[in-house]
């Protein structure tokens, strides 16, 4: 303890010492609820992973060649219809018909969600048949629609126009229906027209359900496009697949399996990239 000289001890009349240091605590650290933020190309790690634990089996004689052949069996074979031009124009036809597919049963889900979101009439005649197809499985309409259009290209395009319509019509209607009442009626404040409404608050509102039933109809546009190619069908994957099925060519049928893995999973990417820049607004878990 230090001690004062005598002019302060006169004049304070007792020795003084230095205040002890006050610690400052610490506030503890709260750790961020939520996934945190993305791994980079986080979304290829399951797939490599399940790779890995293919070639380990094939390599490792943990998995039969005639029930499933080896990864390097099947590259090789992808090659050789690669070299005889079989892959690329069945591939062709096939990413035609699930686009044209696609694409009509999105502006056909979008209008009907219109129809039955903004209009009590709409809703009225539109949500019930919407349910009732939601209910009938793709593959129980398929005998129905080859006696009304054929075993054409028709009612291949028919099949995947329905299937992809209905995920994009329940997402976007039921998104439609909880757009915040506030802003409705801040749309009558200002005296906002049925169109101005529809473009300025419906459709903006409705973007984050409209993705969430893109993601879902790119998935089922393949899903369903896998059952149309092979019924009857003469070109595409699905048909590549059937006729490797008639010949016991288990590669070919992995190669059209490998093919339609990687499309719906590069469907998927390019869709969430739109949507991120489409609602960069919006605060998520994975932000």
């Amino acid at each position: 303890m230090a001690t004062l000289d005598a002019g302060v001890l006169g004049r304070f009349g007792r020795t003084r010492t230095a205040p002890a240091p006050v610690l400052a605590r610490r506030k503890p650290t709260r750790r961020r609820l939520g996934p945190g933020r993305p791994i980079p190309f986080g979304i290829a790690v399951g797939p490599v992973l399940l790779i890995a634990a293919w070639v380990i089996g094939s390599a490792s004689g943990a998995l039969d060649p005639e029930t499933l052949p080896a990864p390097w069996t099947v590259a090789e074979t992808a090659g050789d219809m690669i070299s005889d031009g079989r892959l690329q124009s069945n591939l062709l036809t096939s990413v035609k018909r699930a686009g044209v597919g696609l694409g009509l049963g999105v502006v056909i889900g979008v209008v009907l969600a219109l129809v039955a979101g903004l209009s009590r009439i709409g809703e009225a005649l539109v949500d019930g048949p919407i349910q009732i197809k939601r209910a009938i499985p793709t593959l129980a309409l398929i005998p129905l629609f080859i006696v009304w259009f054929g075993i054409g290209e028709e009612m291949k395009l028919l099949v995947i126009t329905t299937s992809v319509a209905i995920p994009i019509y329940l997402n976007t209607h039921a998104q439609l229906r909880s757009v915040d009442s506030r802003y409705v009626e801040l749309a009558a404040t200002v005296g906002l027209s049925r169109w101005g409404f529809v473009r300025r608050i419906a459709l903006p509102g409705s973007l984050p359900g409209f993705f969430t039933g893109l993601r879902l109809a790119v998935t089922i546009a393949w899903l369903a496009l896998v059952v149309v190619e092979q019924v009857n069908a003469t070109s595409g994957i699905g048909y590549l697949m059937t006729q490797a099925r008639t010949y016991g060519q288990i590669d070919v049928i992995v190669v059209g399996l490998v093919i339609y893995g990687l499309l719906g999973l590069f469907g998927d990417v390019a869709v969430r990239a739109v949507e991120r820049r489409a609602l960069s607004w919006r605060q998520t878990l994975g932000d």
